[in-house]
């Protein structure tokens, strides 16, 4: 079963009109940004006044998670760390889920071209919109919303995910969302600071600035 949060906003990016992600760029930083955001909450990141630190040397299991731990182990901050290596960590994103036979990717059909992915099991990403469409309307205090979903909503609503956080969502949930954004500082206060500076990071990235 796929669980981890670098695949599940893959799966809450991707367009079927588009034949893959709404935005390749933006989902790039987001699913870096969601594989930190799992490994701090597997205890294996942290911060010492801005850098971040890794904890423990066993492997996870997971290659996509391996290999940002791998960046992290570096000793960089969380900016750095979300533009760092993002488009190997999206390419990675959908080979795993191409090999769980969730997606079908193919190769981009000219040099410069993308590759596209169509969606082979809808259940899945349908369960998943469902369980974030929940945390945003739900009636329930925010801090029962589990970890995992608070995370996934809250970067949805950063990378202007319309398909989940439309823009009426994020006018009449705005205090919702804030507080799930809120409860990255829990982790790490960089990590917070970085997920609300992602619609920022996002217009400097797509200007082609900030890492590969």
């Amino acid at each position: 079963m796929i669980d981890d949060l670098a695949c599940l906003m893959y799966l809450l990016a991707h367009d079927d009109a588009a034949e893959g992600p709404y935005d390749r760029s933006r989902t790039q930083l987001l699913v870096r940004a969601a594989a930190l955001a799992d490994l701090a909450l597997r205890g294996r990141l942290g911060e010492d006044r801005g850098t971040v630190t890794v904890t423990g040397t066993e492997p996870t299991g997971d290659p996509v998670l391996d290999g940002v731990l791998r960046d992290a182990a570096a000793g960089r901050g969380w900016k750095q760390l979300v533009r760092r290596h993002r488009k190997r960590t999206l390419t990675e994103v959908e080979d795993r889920l191409a090999a769980a036979g969730i997606l079908t990717v193919k190769a981009p059909r000219s040099r410069f071209g993308t590759r596209r992915s169509t969606m082979t099991d809808r259940a899945v990403p349908a369960v998943l919109r469902a369980r974030v469409s929940e945390a945003l309307q739900g009636d329930g205090p925010v801090w029962e919303i589990p970890a995992a979903d608070a995370a996934l909503l809250a970067l949805a609503a950063a990378g202007g995910i319309r398909s989940v956080v439309s823009r009426q969502d994020r006018k009449t949930f705005r205090a919702r969302i804030d507080a799930c954004t809120g409860s990255f500082g829990a982790l790490a206060p960089g990590l917070e600071k970085e997920v609300r500076a992602l619609p920022t990071t996002m217009i400097a990235a797509q200007g082609g600035m900030g890492g590969t």
